[in-house]
């Protein structure tokens, strides 16, 4: 295909002549008593039928401008107003979600998400990169068991059954000084992490959702999700499946069929295939994007999932930022026949 600049200019133009006259034709027609374009489509849209999932809707806080210009009870308050069932929070190393609180902290932002009327739908955190339970540095693993303890404990004190969990990483493109770690050594790291784990969140009733990442370089197809989630016969060591990570080169509604009443939660992430950058960029708001979202749905609920759809995205609007939160969930309405 040639590049756009050396197309003909008379095809170029002619195709914004077909343009206008398209988008004036139409008022013609409709004057003439005929339907316009857009009433078409609404017409279209109306007879056509809508299946309903039961699925609920849930958005990640890393969708608001937090806490640099929004309080963590405002952002719970825009979630609710939004019409979110629920919000999934992020535990870090500083804000109200970091180790610098404890359960009397946690058990106040559950009362508030109580008191707005908001369920918190999981917990997750960034703290497994700089911390990767199988990083080549003890220090490193340590710090990383020692916050994944904090997580679960937290998880519980929220007062939700989720932790999102990477049990580790062969390789962090993202991480200039991260020593990869071999397949097998990265392997037999991550099941002595969650065997590590796993008695307490138990106790806690806490599910240990272990995410597909793919640019981790591990845990990269369904069959090796399905062992190693298999391999601790609990039923606290689930799947946090996302739609998003593996949209490069594979797709979703492919691993959901498989992986069935392993996945615990989800993270909706939508990725578009049409450009060439494979940073954090490719990542788009809820619609915008290539994934076959009519597809993903229906392996859904072929599964039985009935829980929490949360929105995943790392880039809050720089104004407007409840613009955001509102498209995200008026497109969920729309996924799930509600509107």
């Amino acid at each position: 295909m040639q590049p756009e600049n050396t197309f003909d200019r008379s095809s170029s133009l002619g195709r914004r002549q077909m343009l206008a006259y398209a988008a004036f034709g139409s008022g013609t027609l409709a004057t003439a008593g005929t339907f316009s374009a857009a009433q078409s489509a609404a017409q279209a849209t109306q007879t056509l039928p809508q299946k309903k999932y039961k699925m609920k809707k849930s958005i990640n806080l890393w969708a608001f401008p937090y806490p640099d210009r929004m309080s963590l009870q405002q952002c719970l308050q825009l979630a609710k107003a939004a019409g979110f069932d629920g919000i999934e929070l992020n535990y870090d190393l500083e804000s109200d979600l970091s180790p610098k609180s404890g359960t009397r902290e946690f058990q106040a932002i559950r009362r508030m998400a109580e008191d707005i009327g908001i369920a918190i739908s999981g917990l997750c955190s960034f703290l497994f990169w700089p911390y990767p339970l199988t990083s080549n540095d003890p220090a490193e693993r340590t710090r990383g068991m020692e916050l994944a303890g904090l997580m679960t404990q937290a998880a519980h004190d929220l007062g939700t059954e989720n932790l999102l969990v990477v049990p580790g990483a062969v390789h962090m493109p993202w991480r200039e000084d991260h020593d990869p770690t071999p397949n097998d050594v990265c392997d037999r790291r991550a099941r002595a992490a969650v065997t590590t784990l796993l008695p307490q969140a138990e106790k806690l009733n806490v599910h240990l959702n272990i995410e597909n990442i793919f640019f981790n370089g591990y845990l990269l197809s369904p069959f090796e999700m399905i062992d190693f989630v298999d391999s601790f016969s609990s039923e606290f060591v689930k799947v946090h499946f996302d739609t998003g990570n593996i949209m490069e080169y594979q797709f979703p509604e492919h691993w959901i069929s498989m992986l069935g009443d392993r996945i615990k939660n989800v993270h909706l992430k939508e990725f578009t295939k049409k450009g060439t950058d494979h940073s954090l960029e490719a990542f788009r708001p809820l619609l915008d994007g290539t994934t076959n979202w009519p597809a993903v749905l229906e392996a859904f609920d072929k599964t039985g999932y009935d829980a929490y759809l949360t929105f995943e995205y790392f880039h809050p609007y720089l104004h407007f930022p409840e613009a955001l939160i509102y498209q995200t969930s008026d497109s969920l309405d729309r996924m799930l026949g509600r509107k």
